[in-house]
């Protein structure tokens, strides 16, 4: 599908009592870090495409890290008429972000093609609707819901909220919608309950157009010995946020859980034995955002 049929996303400005620049706690446990794409084949400096990795969080991480609009644009615009492959294998996050990355990849000039290495959940689903071309693997994933977000206030507020949070709902629900050919309101109905699409389902129901090869995917050692690590601390950070608190302070403290200690901060805790403190702390947490959405 060529992505002038796709159409831009409208979704104004984030409510100000709001944050979703976290990944759902489920699409963390189902992210495997370790998949990553197998570099494209050799070929004249000029016949490559642009390659954009989407492997990690939407929006700025704990670490400065992240998948944003920024960080996107910046690599568009040193090819702006260049073919692109867009590598997808990502828990999702901030669904502002995720907005933002998709009109700049449908704004594109030149052919966008996706390619969902392993998971495409929540914001990355919709990064990955903005391809001409869709493709999966078929242990692949998409993950389409409703916008999941922390908000704070009274109950004046929280109603704003709720009100702001349909008018983005319907806004992916129209992006899945025009992708798919599925009725809008059976998306809608889809995003209410959660809904898993395996590589195959995907393309019978229209949201990819052909499978992934085989040999597209490979295991990156290095990531799979890291990816423990690395979904622990997201969880540790979902659940700090949920808390309430600010990106800033939870990027603070994690680095200082994360640090190695010096010579001189033996009398400290050590850092893994902190990390291990805020774990059980954060698996609590954790706990009850499953049961409050029923994950």
């Amino acid at each position: 599908m060529a992505k002038n049929h796709m159409p831009v996303a409208h979704f104004g400005v984030r409510p100000d009592q709001v944050r979703a620049d976290c990944a759902p706690p489920k699409a963390l446990d189902k992210w495997q870090p370790e998949l990553h794409a197998r570099a494209l084949a050799d070929a004249g400096a000029d016949d490559l495409p642009l390659v954009v990795d989407v492997m990690d969080v939407i929006g700025e991480s704990w670490d400065g890290y992240g998948v944003t609009a920024r960080r996107v644009g910046a690599l568009l615009r040193q090819a702006p008429d260049r073919a692109v492959v867009v590598n997808i294998n990502s828990p999702g996050g901030d669904v502002f972000e995720g907005l933002a990355i998709y009109n700049l990849l449908r704004g594109h000039k030149g052919d966008v093609t996706v390619r969902v290495v392993g998971l495409a959940a929540s914001a990355a689903s919709i990064i990955a609707m903005a391809g001409d071309r869709v493709e999966i693997a078929r242990a692949g994933f998409l993950m389409i819901h409703n916008t999941w977000v922390f908000a704070v206030g009274d109950r004046n507020d929280l109603t704003s909220v709720a009100g702001q949070l349909a008018a983005f709902d319907e806004v992916m629900a129209d992006l899945y919608a025009v992708r798919s050919g599925i009725d809008a309101a059976e998306i809608g109905k889809m995003m209410d309950r959660e809904t898993w699409i395996s590589g195959r389902a995907a393309i019978d129901q229209g949201f990819a157009d052909d499978l992934l090869a085989a040999d597209a995917i490979e295991i990156n050692e290095t990531a799979r010995a890291e990816a423990p690590r690395v979904k622990n601390i997201a969880k540790i950070d979902a659940a700090m946020a949920r808390g309430g608190m600010p990106r800033s302070e939870r990027r603070q403290m994690i680095k200082g859980m994360t640090s190695t200690p010096g010579a001189a901060d033996d009398d400290m805790p050590r850092a893994v034995d902190a990390m291990a403190a805020l774990m059980g702390s954060a698996k609590k947490t954790l706990a009850q955002m499953e049961n409050e959405h029923g994950l």
